[in-house]
Order: structure tokens, then sequence, then C-alpha cells
């Protein structure tokens, strides 16, 4: 407990972001443990380590009392005295007790306390750094998959994938190299816990943020999504700029912005339409591609109905009525979707 253990402080410090104090404090609170088990655990004592040489020091605390019930922990004022003539009744009194071999348990302690703070704090500073990241997208490696969890390497720690964050029909393959949605980040008792997602509609926002810089620098924005993970997504976009469309800049030329969106979801089917203050408008551009004749909307029920040329009535609604679900979850309205010869028939 040396110069050399000041040092290794420095650098671990450095190194680690662990500030020398911490370990001082954890260390003392250590060494009062192993002082009282190998010496005696009734006295009320205190461990002093020099910052500067390394050098242990134990002290005894003891009251000042007129008469002395327990040795251990009381000194009589007469005693006391005799130290020093400052000391009245109450006071606490400090007496040097270091052992001979103390160095030797304080060495032992030492590496064990280094090593556990390390870890606490390496733990903590990984927690400060994914706690802040919530709702971003990282990028990980699978390492293994166990009863369909999904452990990922981030670099500095390891996050899961739960079997409800995976896209159905997504196969997870070690060494495969995936973008992940950061959904919550836990304190546990083993450190942080880092709850990754692949089916959460925030994925797609964020790789659209990656990929297209005019919803980086503001231009346009994402006013909704809608997702059903692996099959079907929905992006309502609106621009803040009359000369961009901001379509045109989701998809990119030649369709490379989304293509590389839909490749890094596995073929995953996206929608981009464009958001606007009419709910009819919206609500007609929600159910792209298909073409709509007519919405009759309802403000109070939040409620529409769209009507839909015959032979794109299957279109609109969509496969198991996929693209009416979406739509709704979209614009958050219900919507009932008709065709041409239905709506003439019912208002006959």
């Amino acid at each position: 407990m040396k110069a050399e253990f000041i040092e290794a402080l420095q650098e671990i410090e450095k190194d680690k972001g662990i500030s020398k104090e911490i370990i001082f404090d954890a260390l003392e609170a250590a060494l009062i443990s192993g002082y009282k088990k190998n010496f005696g655990s009734s006295q009320n004592v205190e461990v002093e380590i020099d910052r500067t040489t390394g050098s242990v020091k134990v002290f005894a605390k003891k009251t000042v009392v007129e008469d002395v019930e327990d040795e251990l922990l009381e000194m009589s004022i007469e005693e006391a005295k005799k130290i020093d003539l400052k000391y009245e009744i109450g006071d606490v009194v400090q007496l040097e007790v270091t052992p001979k071999d103390f160095g030797r348990i304080a060495a032992q302690t030492a590496k064990q306390v280094v090593m556990q703070k390390i870890k606490e704090a390496e733990r903590e500073v990984i927690f400060d750094e994914f706690i802040n990241r919530e709702n971003e997208i990282v990028t990980g490696l699978v390492q293994r998959v166990s009863k369909n969890i999904v452990y990922i390497d981030l670099g500095k720690t390891e996050g899961v994938l739960p079997p409800t964050e995976q896209i159905e029909g997504e196969v997870y393959e070690q060494g495969d190299r995936i973008k992940v949605f950061i959904l919550e980040v836990k304190k546990t008792t083993k450190g942080p816990q880092i709850v990754l997602s692949r089916s959460h509609p925030g994925l797609v926002k964020r790789l659209f943020e990656l990929e297209v810089p005019e919803i980086q620098e503001g231009v346009v924005e994402i006013y909704a999504i809608s997702r059903e993970a692996g099959s079907r997504t929905k992006l309502a976009v609106f621009s803040r700029e009359e000369n961009v469309d901001p379509v045109g800049a989701c998809v990119g030329f030649k369709g490379s912005r989304v293509k590389a969106i839909v490749d890094e979801l596995n073929g995953e089917k996206i929608d981009i339409v464009i958001w606007s203050k009419n709910m009819d408008e919206f609500i007609a551009n929600s159910l792209s591609p298909s073409k709509v004749i007519n919405v009759d909307i309802d403000e109070k029920e939040r409620s529409a109905v769209v009507v839909v040329p015959d032979y794109q009535l299957s279109l609109a609604i969509g496969k198991e009525g996929q693209n009416a679900r979406l739509a709704a979850k979209l614009t958050n309205w219900k919507i009932d979707i008709k065709s041409e010869s239905q709506y003439k028939e019912e208002k006959e």
C-alpha cells in the first residue's frame, strides 16, 4: 500500500473514469471490516489512508465519559486530559491502534475493493451512456441465442432482444450485424440491462432519420408511423418548405434511400404518405397505394367512410385487412372502406 498503489489508482482514474476518492472511501470501509474481523469487532475504529503515500493507519475512537462502563468504546475524562487538556466530556478521542502486519491485510483488501469498484464503475458508466440513448438506434453483433432471447454485443456491453421485440420470421445467426432500437435501459443487481427491439415503430423512424438528410435538418418531419413488423409500415410525412417534396426526399433518387431501409428490415414493405391538416385528405393518403374517390368524415366519432373504385376495394383493405388496419393506426381514426357500387346502393 505504498506509492505504487497510488500510481495504480491514478491509472485507473485515467483509464476507467473512477475517482480515486471513491476507491479510497470504499477501501477504508472495507479495511474497517477487515480490522474488526481480525483484531476484535467490539471497537469503534476508523481507517485512514494517506492520499499521497498510501500508508494506512487504524484509529480506535473512544468517547470521553465521567465513569467508564465499556473500555473499548469509552475513556475517562482523567485519561483524556493526560492526552490533551482540551478534551471535555462527550468528545471523541482517536488513538492509533494500527497492527504490525496490517499492511498485508490492507494490500489484499485493496485488490478486492479495486476490482469490485472497477466493475461497479464500469456498470455505472455503461448505464449512464445507454440511459441517454434510449429510443436511439445502435448497431450490434448477434452473440448468441438462448431460449428465443437474442443476446447482442453492443461493444462495451450486451443487450437483449426478447422474443416480443423480434421481427416475426427473422432469423438471427451468431455474428450477424444488425441495427436495433434501444427500447429501455434498466438498473439490475447484475448491472444495466439494455432491452432492444427490432419490431418497434421507432426503429423505422430512426432509420429514416439516418438515411434522409432532410429529416435530420428538420425540413421534412415524420408525423406518424404505424407498423406491423416484418410485413408492412406506413409513414406519414410533411415538409416545412414548399419546394421540398417529403415523399421524394424519403424515397431518394431511384428509391435508394427507402431501399436501404427495406434491406435493413429484410424486405418489409414501406408506404410513405403525405400528412395533411385536412383529415379527409390525410385519410385518403393513408390508404395508399389505393385510389380514393370520396371520404365522409364524422369529427365527433373520429370515424370516416372511404369510397374506393370497385376494382380497388381489395387493395384498399389489403391482405387480411392490413392496409385498412395500418391506415386506421396511422390516422388514429376509425375507417370504414366501401366500394363505389356498395356506396351507391346504400345511398339509393
